[in-house]
């Protein structure tokens, strides 16, 4: 777990960074002001579905598929009650704020999304070489 949280923390600062940059530079007309929460939501449903992939392969290495597809159906269903309830809470009242909304929220799905395949495949090649050599 050490060298995924590494990996989870450099990647986290990777795509605030810029995020908060533009923040600076322009607000909220190119930045929505619920970016940081998305955010934060997303990055919490990551770690979840690695940490649950992870203890599931750790239990049985074939149930990588399952424990995989567990974690992305989690995400998929939080992300849309996310964006549901943020919408029908007046986020669309506001002026261009659908679109920045919208931006930030599928730029950061896809980009923990993403992360996380990333730091799946990473660890199969040492789980494909514990099922070879068996």
């Amino acid at each position: 777990m050490p060298k995924f949280l590494r990996q989870f923390f450099i990647f986290a600062v990777a795509l605030g960074l810029p995020i908060y940059g533009l923040h600076l530079a322009y607000g909220p007309a190119v930045v929505h002001p619920r970016t940081g929460l998305i955010f934060v939501v997303m990055a919490a449903l990551t770690y979840f579905a690695y940490s649950l992939t992870a203890r599931l392969v750790a239990r049985d290495p074939s149930s990588l598929g399952i424990g995989y597809l567990i974690g992305m159906t989690v995400r998929l269903l939080v992300s849309l009650a996310l964006v549901t309830v943020l919408l029908a809470g007046g986020i669309a009242k506001e002026p261009k704020g659908v679109w920045t909304f919208l931006g930030a929220f599928f730029i950061l799905y896809f980009s923990w999304a993403g992360f996380e395949i990333w730091a799946t495949l990473s660890n199969l090649r040492p789980i494909s070489g514990k099922q070879v050599t068996q």
